[in-house]
């Protein structure tokens, strides 16, 4: 019998306290394309995705995420991972058939760091509607069809005041998730690392916030967007828009991906704008460890970011509940 896997991420499920607010930065800022909408949930996908949603918006009374999906490789892959969860000691439930609009059955459950996960195989593809299909049967929508108009998701930004080696060894061996690279203290104790299951450097990565109110927090989900000027020109958007980017534009150590972040002004939740890095396609490729004295170097190569997460309170340890 084959092992269960994942096979990418699919969606982020955000809660916000101003639906509509963060509804027309999604869709008229950021460029998603309302896929399924109804009373207090909309449904929204980048103009290169074919599966029915990679972001979910709810209602609420707080900002804060209710999961992160993912797809797995194999419709048995949902209950395989029941299964071992289960057998682990991990409590699942299970989820029915449109449950989550566009969506198959699921399972979800909680990492040890308190963060939710879902994951389900059947998801819908709906075609874009005519008048702003693309052209080119390999793309959704038409390109920049409306705001930055980013191609995909790309990865979530987990962070705990838990250890974060703890997760990095679970979702290794719960969820099959290989760490690419990681910073290690001058302590012994691991700050961040950066997990994948698909090429990509991260699909997923944890990060230690020893002083945040919970346990488990969500610092940013990224779109990709095709190269560095897309980041720039994101940039001008956002200004257009009267909104200033939280950080960036500069370059990570760790991915080589140029950035910059937002906040979404309906709920506080960060996105991360995102391009270039590298991927990975050795099948024996080792950790790459960041040490203390290189802590900044990992997390900015260039810009007019200065991080100090393990030291004081910096503006970019400011997360949401998840």
């Amino acid at each position: 019998m084959l092992m269960p896997e994942i096979a990418k991420l699919g969606h982020v499920s955000l809660v916000t306290p101003n639906l509509e607010k963060s509804l027309w930065f999604f869709h008229e800022v950021l460029g998603l394309e309302i896929t399924e909408r109804s009373h207090n949930t909309v449904y929204l996908r980048a103009n290169g995705e074919f599966e029915h949603h990679s972001l979910v918006l709810k209602a609420g009374d707080r900002a804060y995420v209710d999961h992160v999906g993912w797809r797995v490789k194999r419709p048995d892959d949902v209950e395989g991972f029941a299964h071992l969860l289960t057998k682990s000691g991990t409590e699942v439930k299970h989820l029915p058939k449109g449950h989550e609009a566009g969506q198959g059955d699921a399972i979800r459950f909680q990492m040890p760091t308190g963060h939710t996960f879902e994951m389900y195989y059947d998801v819908e593809k709906p075609k874009a509607p005519e008048e702003i299909r693309s052209v080119l049967k390999n793309q959704t929508y038409r390109s920049w069809n409306r705001g930055i108009a980013p191609r995909r998701i790309d990865h979530v930004n987990l962070w705990t005041s838990q250890n974060p080696g703890d997760a990095h060894a679970w979702l290794s061996e719960h969820l099959g998730f290989k760490l690419r690279e990681y910073i290690r203290l001058d302590n012994g104790h691991v700050a961040g690392g950066w997990m994948s299951v698909t090429p990509l450097v991260h699909d997923i990565a944890v990060m230690a916030a020893p002083h945040a109110p919970t346990s488990a927090r969500f610092h940013h989900v990224a779109y990709w967007l095709d190269n560095a000027q897309d980041v720039l020109r994101a940039c001008d958007i956002l200004r257009e828009y009267g909104i200033m980017p939280d950080q960036g534009p500069g370059k990570h150590g760790v991915s080589q991906a140029l950035f910059t972040y937002v906040k979404d002004p309906g709920s506080g939740h960060r996105v991360e704008l995102f391009s270039n890095g590298y991927l990975i396609f050795e099948p024996d490729w080792e950790p790459l460890e960041w040490t203390e004295d290189e802590f900044e170097l990992a997390l900015c190569y260039w810009g007019p970011t200065e991080y100090r997460p393990h030291r004081d309170q910096h503006p970019m340890d400011e997360t949401t509940e998840a």
